[in-house]
């Protein structure tokens, strides 16, 4: 049985081309900073690895080379050695209240129509498919969300969640939308503020999806995480117009 710690990571990671030393890069950067690896474990071997992306051994070498080169991996030698996850760093607030302001409405808007659509489908299919397995690691999400002590646990366990759910769906292709858009979102979705997030509530609406998953009630599962969604993106728009009407921008 796998660690409830974090789903399982072989089944979505194979790229669609072959030989692109960039695209394993980018997909590395969005597991590693979404915890899926952690922070101390020793990466799977390098023709493991590649055989999970779908890419030659020295594709691989040179995507891990880039990642040393920016602190995210650490390589030891030795009969004990391995390339190892560093310790993450979390994005200063700052950084990412200016990105929000970059981005538009309308752009805020696509992104949530499409996480909308990944998880809602991902949230039906996982009432039809998952098992006592993901149901269980599932709740150790909901539940680590509620232990969370900084900004990037909290937007850990949420992404957490939302992955874990397009794992139980049992579709590899969903998984991978939901990974990304987790990577591109999901540290906005935490950002603090005057309406931050309320992590009771968050919590409680993961609890529900969760409780309509282990029903196999596919409606409700659907409804209510489209719902989730639909309110964190109106969150985020609200809180980037707030930040253009303080400096006197417009749209």
């Amino acid at each position: 049985m796998s660690s409830p710690n974090h789903a399982p990571t072989s089944g979505f990671m194979r790229l669609r081309q072959e030989g692109r030393t960039e695209e394993v890069v980018r997909r590395m950067i969005e597991v590693i900073d979404l915890g899926l690896f952690a922070e101390g474990e020793q990466l799977p071997s390098e023709s493991e690895l590649a055989l999970q992306f779908g890419v030659a051994t020295v594709t691989l070498r040179e995507a891990l080379a880039v990642l040393r080169q920016r602190g995210l991996i650490a390589t030891r030698r030795g009969r004990n050695g391995g390339s190892f996850v560093c310790a993450p760093i979390e994005v200063p607030q700052a950084l990412l209240l200016e990105r929000l302001e970059r981005m538009s409405t309308m752009e805020l808007r696509d992104l949530g129509d499409e996480q909308l659509a990944i998880s809602g489908t991902a949230a039906r299919l996982a009432a039809r498919r998952s098992t006592a397995e993901h149901h269980a690691r599932l709740l150790h999400h909901v539940e680590a969300l509620g232990v969370a002590n900084t900004r990037q646990q909290r937007r850990r366990a949420d992404a957490h969640f939302h992955i874990e759910i397009a794992v139980a769906a049992q579709s590899v292709r969903l998984t991978n939308a939901e990974m990304r858009l987790q990577a591109e979102i999901g540290e906005l979705l935490w950002i603090e503020s005057g309406t931050a997030p309320d992590v009771a509530a968050i919590q409680q609406e993961h609890r529900s999806i969760l409780d309509a998953l282990v029903a196999g009630d596919a409606n409700l599962a659907g409804a209510l995480a489209e719902a989730h969604v639909t309110r964190g993106v109106k969150r985020l728009i609200n809180l980037r117009l707030e930040l253009l009407a303080a400096e006197g921008g417009s749209d």
